[in-house]
């Protein structure tokens, strides 16, 4: 306490070190496995690290890149955006890069929130969305997904739209159930954006992680692409997480506040890296297929593994995690179950608990990420099979 104050700001007195820190730092503690946290144990393609490699050797991003991100690379999400769903977005004006996602949202939260807004968003949510939404002085207003099918209520959607509404905030694939929207799902979310003129926001850093059906964007949909700022990143899809290189892409107006906001966060980030991941975003379509059905099979092998296990497992959509229910096992309280599970049997996972505002509803529920290489997930299972004995 200062001058009777307390140091941190009362709008993040609800949140501490963050769950993946948390579970990570017990992972290495006790030496058990990690599928908690949502980063590969491989690196990805060979081609994209020699690239990193080549543009710290020619000097390419050894200093301050340009702000927005560095030509090649705003010119490669551009094309990206076209190549995959016939979205066109000019380079210079439409297209912005950040320090990974999370950069992305803080600073579109913070670029279109002011004071007692409210923010819509599905829960459980990633937890830097609670925390985006805090900094920016507004309300976030959940809509549970609720187990077993995960899907949204539409209605109950539309009932939670006030005057003071100001944005939507979405993630699908959505982490941590694996929920992938549908086409009704999203016509019908656009067309409340539209009549009740909202901005959305659009998490998509899973969108080439999609097992049954296609991601498909919002900002394609009728009345939304002047409304709707949608945000991607190069971790999840090319095994590169610690590089930390995101984008957002959406009409110049909305790019250009977004960005006003993130020049004070980190100015710029990861120039070398910029390079290599716009050679990333043009590898041919046989590395995305490939990507993504080395993906489902490991989604099937952790899956059978859990069941087996004991676990009542969701099938994930999307993303790489399986989202799971502890009642088989009489457990009540997954944060607890959590704590205990790398004493019992030498594996972290965490508690979807943490991920809602209304806790109770996600109170036995356990997340388990994949994306591991296939002898980890092997080993996971047989220890997770303990549990069972």
């Amino acid at each position: 306490m200062t001058q009777g104050r307390p140091l941190l700001n009362p709008r993040l007195a609800e949140f501490g070190t963050t769950i993946f820190a948390e579970m990570s730092a017990l992972a290495v503690r006790t030496g058990s496995i990690n599928l908690g946290q949502g980063f590969p144990d491989t690196d990805g393609p060979e081609e994209i690290r020699e690239a990193a490699v080549q543009a710290l050797r020619d000097g390419k991003g050894n200093q301050y890149p340009p702000g927005p991100g560095v030509p090649e690379l705003r010119a490669a999400i551009s094309d990206h955006q076209r190549r995959f769903y016939d979205l066109l977005f000019d380079p210079d004006t439409d297209v912005l890069v950040t320090a990974g996602a999370t950069e992305a949202i803080a600073a579109t939260m913070l670029a279109l929130l002011e004071p007692g807004d409210e923010v819509i968003a599905f829960e459980p949510f990633y937890d830097s969305y609670a925390a985006c939404v805090a900094m920016a002085g507004a309300k976030r207003v959940p809509l549970t997904l609720r187990a077993p099918s995960f899907r949204p209520d539409l209605d109950e959607l539309r009932s939670r739209i006030t005057p003071r509404t100001r944005l939507l905030l979405l993630n699908t694939p959505h982490n941590p159930t694996g929920t992938v929207l549908t086409a009704e799902e999203q016509s019908a979310i656009a067309a409340l954006a539209v009549e009740h003129d909202l901005l959305v926001v659009t998490d998509e850093v899973y969108e080439h992680l999609v097992y049954e059906g296609a991601h498909r964007p919002l900002a394609a949909l009728p009345g939304m692409r002047e409304r709707t700022v949608s945000i991607s990143s190069a971790g999840k899809t090319f095994s590169y997480t610690g590089w930390k290189v995101g984008w957002v892409t959406a009409d110049a107006p909305l790019v250009a506040a977004v960005r006003t906001a993130k020049q004070y966060l980190t100015y710029v980030s990861a120039g070398p890296f910029q390079y290599a991941i716009a050679e990333a975003l043009r590898l041919p379509d046989t590395y995305f297929d490939g990507f993504r059905a080395d993906l489902r099979r490991k989604r099937d092998l952790l899956g059978d593994g859990l069941r087996g296990a004991g676990f009542e497992v969701y099938e994930p959509q999307g993303t790489y995690f399986i989202t799971t229910d502890i009642s088989p096992f009489g457990e009540k309280d997954a944060y607890v179950f959590c704590r205990a599970l790398p004493e019992r049997c030498g594996v972290v996972a965490v508690p979807n608990s943490v991920f809602y505002d209304t806790p109770d509803a996600g109170r036995s529920q356990v997340r388990f990420t994949f994306c591991k290489g296939d002898d980890v997930l092997h080993e996971a299972v047989g220890r997770l099979r303990r549990l069972a004995s």
